[in-house]
């Protein structure tokens, strides 16, 4: 007889609020109490395997711990394929180094908030999604799936580049093949993954494949603030962080004095310490009132609100916290193995370069990485029409150099002269200068354009508090030295910009 747990002394109604507490949105909640009040339930949770987890990914554990609870079958997938597939951000040489790193580092996150490892199943993408029965599948679903569908499917999800691969529209129908595949009844991501979610739920069953249910979590804002970060240093808190280097980048998180939206401290005492803790403590000095435990978390947002709760002391709090989850998966990564599979998976690309023929493909991987380009952070001095041509405009632009940049951007047609003068700004500084109509541009002024009538151009803003000069940095890529001068036939910036 297997043992009794928790899950068994659970009704179907328990059951159900545990599995969607927290959840921004559910597809199928009838089928979900359905299969309940007949069995338990089985779900599973995809990561493609490309940049390195972070403590971001304490929110999607916290939630595979309430399924467990609530007695599911839970499969944890690791995307391999679909991390190729996504504009190749993981080289196909990395991908099974990479599928391992992720395994060793979700296992060691799960141990560290007590979720049993027995009860979940581990399953590698290439292991089923090569074979006969699965590319058959993705050749039918191709002929059913119309390009407009599947391009907006993967808009929140895939890379989106001016040039976009074949491979980004198939990516969102292999995760809706994974489904049938993988035999569940519900498929778990966040709510940005929710146009992949209803193109399964439009396209399976033309398979004759059965309709699952679909669990979102919402989008939580990161503890450093923005996803792009003008430093490397602080642009994510890794799994692997030190203690000295966790309070050093909750120092610098976004946490505004009674401000509850977008405050990623806050959200992560929302989203992960408390469905695993059931409680929160304030650790503050007697004269503020000393220690204090709050077990609802609503209490814990009016009393900041109010302004009750200091910044520094939630700050202080969640350090706390996060140090007591990170400590065991540090514990962990110390050992030989670990610390060389770190390194082999995510290799340090100035140290690939140059060392012979085993080391060709790692430099012929990192073509196509972000962290080649020498985006920093500008501010624009001056801005003048362009003497010899009416759409473009000369701006002299900080980069945190000795002189400014002079900069030839097409500009006139939608942004003002006035609106751009002191404005901070990215800029691409390491392309090959290119005269423009008889004037040198130094550098790229980086903008955003929504299409349409009329067709919008923004510059990209750089976060809050940023320096002239300082480095930004694409999520995933943090690691590596940009080029000095980007090879022109290369087309490293035609590939890569997003």
């Amino acid at each position: 007889r297997r043992p009794c747990t928790m899950a068994d002394q659970l009704s179907p109604e328990e059951k159900f609020h545990l599995i969607t507490r927290n959840l921004q949105e559910v597809l199928g909640e009838e089928k979900l109490k359905q299969v309940l009040q007949e069995r338990e339930m089985k779900v599973y949770w995809g990561t493609a395997t490309t940049g390195k987890p972070h403590v971001a990914y304490f929110v999607p554990m916290s939630k595979i711990a309430d399924f467990l609870k609530a007695g599911c079958e839970v499969t944890i997938l690791f995307a391999d394929l679909h991390a190729y597939l996504d504009n190749m951000k993981a080289p196909w040489e990395l991908l099974e180094l990479r599928v391992k790193y992720y395994e060793q580092v979700i296992k060691a996150m799960l141990e560290s908030i007590d979720v049993p490892l027995d009860n979940l199943k581990f399953v590698k993408g290439t292991d089923y999604q090569l074979s006969r029965e699965y590319t058959l599948d993705v050749y039918r679903l191709s002929s059913m799936v119309t390009e407009h569908d599947a391009k907006k499917a993967g808009a929140e999800v895939v890379k989106q580049v001016e040039h976009p691969l074949l491979s980004g529209l198939l990516y969102p129908g292999l995760q809706a093949l994974d489904e049938e595949y993988l035999k569940v009844d519900a498929q778990f991501g966040g709510v940005d993954q929710r146009k992949i979610f209803t193109l399964a739920e439009k396209y399976l069953p033309s398979l004759g494949y059965s309709k699952r249910a679909h669990l979102m979590n919402p989008m939580v804002p990161g503890l450093t603030g923005a996803k792009m970060s003008s430093s490397e240093e602080e642009s994510k808190i890794d799994l692997l962080d030190s203690k000295e280097d966790v309070k050093k980048k909750l120092k610098k998180a976004f946490c505004e004095p009674g401000n509850i939206q977008n405050n990623g401290v806050l959200s992560f005492v929302k989203y992960v310490v408390f469905p695993l803790r059931g409680e929160f403590c304030i650790k503050r000095d007697a004269k503020w009132g000393g220690d204090k435990i709050y077990t609802v978390f609503e209490e814990v947002e009016k009393d900041f609100a109010e302004e009750i709760i200091h910044p520094g002391d939630l700050k202080a709090s969640v350090e706390v916290a996060l140090n007591q989850l990170l400590e065991p998966i540090r514990k962990k990564f110390e050992s030989p193995e670990l610390r060389k599979l770190t390194n082999s998976a995510y290799p340090n690309p100035s140290k690939t370069k140059g060392a012979g023929k085993s080391a060709k493909a790692g430099v012929e991987d990192d073509e196509l990485a972000p962290s080649r380009l020498d985006i920093r952070v500008g501010k624009i001095i001056s801005v003048e029409k362009h003497p010899d041509a009416d759409s473009l405009y000369l701006e002299k632009i900080d980069v945190g150099e000795p002189e400014p940049r002079t900069v030839v951007s097409g500009l006139v047609a939608y942004i003002s002269q006035e609106d751009l003068k002191d404005r901070m700004v990215l800029v691409l500084c390491n392309l090959k200068p290119q005269k423009m109509r008889g004037i040198e541009s130094q550098a790229m002024l980086l903008c955003a354009s929504v299409e349409g009538e009329p067709r919008r151009v923004e510059p990209l803003d750089p976060p809050e508090g940023s320096s002239p000069g300082e480095r930004v940095f694409v999520e995933g890529y943090e690691t590596g030295k940009p080029d000095d001068r980007l090879n022109p036939k290369k087309k490293v910036w035609e590939k890569v910009q997003v």
